[in-house]
């Protein structure tokens, strides 16, 4: 079946298998916009794990729905899907199940990247890009069969939280010593991705403190795992003298992700789902980047920093250092500082 064979004038129902992490999510929101301009008069089913807190006040999303946990309710979705009669499934995924669940769920038209053995499970199996691309536009290739002209540059993401999130926000930063005329710097603890694209722990700490001597505050951001990680920074903190140290680490709930964020001065954060959240809603990110690769997946906003002390081994993309972690032991804590000063200044 050619490209040529989609007609958007046709499509009343859309299914998007949305990316399965948070910051994927933020870089696929263009190609979910892009779409809903395609299709205007279609319903837009959105499924993936971080669609309520990004998703949620989407106006082209007229629905969304969680990924269930086990594949014989993912099968169950996609069967339930199947009484819908989807016209047009879009896989911001690249693997195998997807694909097979996008067929399950009997969608006329089913768009994604080739490979992983699942070409015959799609109508478009598009070919990767022959040249490396950032992943924002990456996404917005699959909808070359729709018309969107090949080579696009979408705008970056943004984000809007609503104010009754921002207000929440606020009263969390207050909680914490964090009140208005303060300059707040986040420093987010941890990646999913795995241990190899954080920074030594106790460059952080002396982050912190070099903030706060240049007038700043820092406060600690994390999923609840995060905690061993906050007390390493306590130990190196307290070490140097007293120092008070802000944390919301556990309490900065997906929900309430972009709204904390969209309070802070700047995010200083590791290649994770919180540096490309910041961008989105705005606020300036120092990324600091070690094993994966900037060009790829660098947060897009209107103040972004990414720091890459590239050594001949990266990007290496593997999820634990083999080595020395040598990426990224080489960005020293004046190096971040200083960016965190422009950025705050931009």
């Amino acid at each position: 079946m050619s490209a040529a064979t989609i007609r958007p004038q046709e499509i009343r129902r859309v299914l998007v298998r949305c990316p399965n992490w948070l910051g994927d999510t933020v870089m696929a929101l263009p190609t979910i916009r892009t779409l809903v301009g395609l299709c205007p008069r279609a319903e837009l089913i959105a499924v993936g794990p971080w669609i309520e807190p990004l998703l949620a006040a989407e106006p082209g999303v007229t629905r969304r729905a969680p990924v269930p946990s086990t594949f014989a309710a993912r099968l169950r979705q996609a069967l339930a899907l199947r009484r819908e009669a989807i016209d047009l499934a879009v896989l911001l995924t690249n693997s195998f199940e997807t694909a097979l669940l996008a067929r399950v769920s009997g969608a006329r038209w089913r768009l994604g990247y080739q490979g992983d053995g699942r070409r015959p499970l799609l109508t478009h199996p598009l070919p990767l890009p022959d040249a490396p691309r950032h992943q924002v536009d990456r996404y917005l290739g699959l909808l070359v069969p729709l018309g969107c002209p090949p080579g696009s540059e979408p705008p970056p993401p943004t984000l809007s939280p609503s104010a009754h999130h921002r207000a929440e926000a606020r009263r969390l930063l207050a909680e914490v010593g964090v009140g208005p005329g303060i300059v707040a710097v986040g420093l987010h603890l941890g990646a999913a991705f795995g241990p190899s694209k954080l920074w030594p722990i106790e460059r952080l700490a002396d982050l912190a403190l070099q903030l706060g001597a240049a007038g700043m505050t820092a406060v600690f951001l994390g999923r609840p795992d995060a905690g061993p990680l906050l007390a390493s920074v306590r130990h190196r903190m307290a070490k140097t003298g007293p120092a008070a140290l802000k944390s919301l680490v556990g309490r900065d709930t997906p929900d309430l992700l972009p709204a904390l964020l969209a309070e802070l001065s700047a995010l200083v954060a590791p290649d994770s789902g919180p540096a490309h959240v910041a961008a989105a809603v705005g606020v300036p990110v120092v990324a600091l980047f070690g094993p994966t690769d900037p060009r790829l997946t660098a947060p897009r906003g209107r103040a972004v920093t990414a720091i890459w002390r590239r050594p001949s081994c990266a990007p290496c993309f593997q999820p634990r250092c083999p080595i020395d972690h040598r990426c990224l032991t080489a960005v020293g804590v004046d190096e971040v500082t200083d960016a965190v000063l422009r950025v705050v200044g931009s």
